[in-house]
């Protein structure tokens, strides 16, 4: 595959309600479209990247930066025909796995359309519909959560996501357990706590939750084996597990019981399907996790939720779930089931609404190979 032109946009869209997490709280989503052009045609991918680097120390400058002075001059040597190559090429370059994710994901859409092939079938992908899950932030009240929650109730979501942190946790959650008390109900803590917390972690064991999302350090599958010894609720791991080789050592550590798949968070979807697959043979259920992705990026995150693997219900919102107007020419959205449906046009699926995108393009750079 011969790259003629990459194109580098910043997109900032105005989330329709803040989200926060333990490390902060956002009211616009900013990411970086990366476009690359060869023979006629254009395939697009995301990177989710934030500004501050709280969920990862990746930010878009930093992505920006690796991209246009490494990535870029490494797919251009052209000694690479396929994404699954490309990516290996990128290896040399330790860690960004946010900004290779980015680019691969452009690659895959390229690619896909350059065989006329939705990208659901390239990668193994066996489902049509995908469940979904909502992910909420901290609210500042119960009342106001529990309103929330009955909204995506009404929409038909299938699972619910909180996020907490100290103070907005147990209180918190049995209220919404007695509120409702047979949804699908997780808790995401993004690294909020640590082993002294042992035991508020055991006062949430009879609230059926379906799992516990990354209670302790980021970089931890120590403590997280500790923890995970002394609760039935299950564990998932997501900031931890950036490869599979981390997987397959959280297993054998007893760290988690559940795994939490983000394309940007493990470098690309051929590093996603490669832990997909590990998971499989080491009986971790796995799911897919959002990072409030435009359409770009939500689309490939539907193709990659269809492999069998992926058996519980992820992040895969609705694109009205973040965004009055999406970049995307066929925004996702919710079936009468609760579920979405996987694109299956060439590539990713769907195609960026230009006018649209140029009306939120902050940053904008061309760069001819």
């Amino acid at each position: 595959m011969k790259i003629e032109k990459v194109e580098i946009r910043q997109v900032e869209l105005p989330l329709l309600s803040y989200f926060e997490t333990s490390f902060g709280r956002d009211e616009v989503r900013k990411a970086l479209i990366i476009g690359i052009h060869s023979e006629g045609l254009d395939g697009y991918g995301e990177v989710v990247a934030s500004e501050f680097p709280g969920y990862s120390y990746e930010t878009l400058g930093t992505s920006l930066h690796v991209i246009k002075d490494f990535l870029i001059p490494i797919a251009n040597k052209n000694n690479w025909s396929t994404p699954q190559e490309l990516s290996d090429r990128f290896e040399v370059v330790k860690g960004h796995p946010m900004a290779k994710a980015g680019f691969e994901g452009a690659v895959w859409d390229l690619y896909g359309r350059q065989h006329q092939q939705p990208l659901v079938n390239l990668i193994g992908g066996v489902k049509e519909k995908i469940g979904t899950g909502v992910s909420i932030g901290i609210q500042d009240s119960i009342p106001k959560l529990v309103e929330l929650i009955e909204g995506y109730l009404e929409e038909k979501y299938q699972r619910i996501k909180v996020k907490i942190k100290p103070n907005w946790d147990l209180e918190m959650l049995r209220e919404v357990r007695k509120k409702f008390p047979n949804i699908l109900l997780m808790a995401d803590a993004n690294s909020a706590y640590t082993l002294d917390d042992i035991e508020l972690f055991k006062e949430m064991e009879d609230l059926g939750l379906m799992m516990i999302e990354q209670p302790l350090s980021h970089d931890d599958i120590i403590d997280h084996a500790a923890l995970q010894k002394e609760l039935k609720t299950p564990i998932c791991l997501d900031e931890s597990i950036l490869n599979p080789d981390d997987a397959r050592k959280a297993h054998e550590l007893g760290s988690c019981k559940i795994i939490n798949i983000k394309v940007g968070r493990v470098g690309g979807l051929t590093r996603s399907i490669k832990l997909h697959d590990i998971c499989a043979d080491l009986g971790l259920p796995v799911w897919c996790g959002g990072m409030l992705e435009t359409g770009i990026g939500r689309a490939q995150n539907l193709a990659l939720a269809a492999l069998p693997n992926f058996t519980i219900p992820g992040d895969t919102s609705a694109s009205k779930r973040y965004f009055a107007e999406d970049i995307v020419d066929i925004p996702a959205v919710i079936n009468a089931d609760g579920t979405i449906d996987v694109p299956t046009g060439p590539g990713i699926g769907v195609n960026p609404d230009l006018e649209v995108m140029d009306k939120y393009t902050t940053l904008k750079q061309v760069i001819k190979l």
